[in-house]
């Protein structure tokens, strides 16, 4: 499968995510650019997840309706078109990251994928539902990874 190669200004791959994205620390969504998008691609998805949670991943950010091109979002925004879901904390848009206080740092894993059409979720997704519908249907997926802890 082909990588879309993802970055951000504000943190660089397995490096700590500043404190303004933190739940606590004013819950802003973190600027994000990505390249080598295919061209066969319909649509893109965003997932941002932390697998460290507990027995399940924890759903910091779903965002589908990306338009398939080379781009990305601005800190605090989503792309226009797209739609946000609802995240784990139960609150539509971006949750920042609430590990709890003494835990080693959490992984906060920012995956883009290009799909080659949009997927049917339910209401309420899930990381685990987000996975299993984009099984099968995705060209290329890039991934970044924040580190986080209190």
């Amino acid at each position: 499968m082909a990588g879309i190669m993802m970055r951000s200004t504000a943190f660089n791959d397995h490096d700590t995510l500043p404190a303004r994205f933190s739940r606590e620390g004013g819950n802003i969504s973190p600027p994000l650019e990505w390249t080598e998008v295919p061209d066969s691609a319909t649509e893109l998805l965003l997932l941002v997840e932390d697998p460290d949670a507990g027995r399940a991943p924890f759903l910091h950010w779903l965002v589908t309706g990306i338009r398939p091109f080379p781009g990305g979002v601005a800190e605090g925004t989503v792309p226009k078109g797209a739609q946000e879901w609802p995240n784990g904390f139960g609150e539509m848009g971006w949750g920042g990251p609430q590990p709890p206080r003494g835990d080693d740092p959490h992984r906060y894993f920012f995956r883009l994928y290009a799909l080659n059409r949009p997927l049917e979720l339910p209401d309420a997704p899930q990381a685990t539902d987000v996975h299993q519908a984009v099984a099968g249907h995705e060209f290329a997926s890039g991934t970044m990874v924040g580190l986080y802890s209190r």
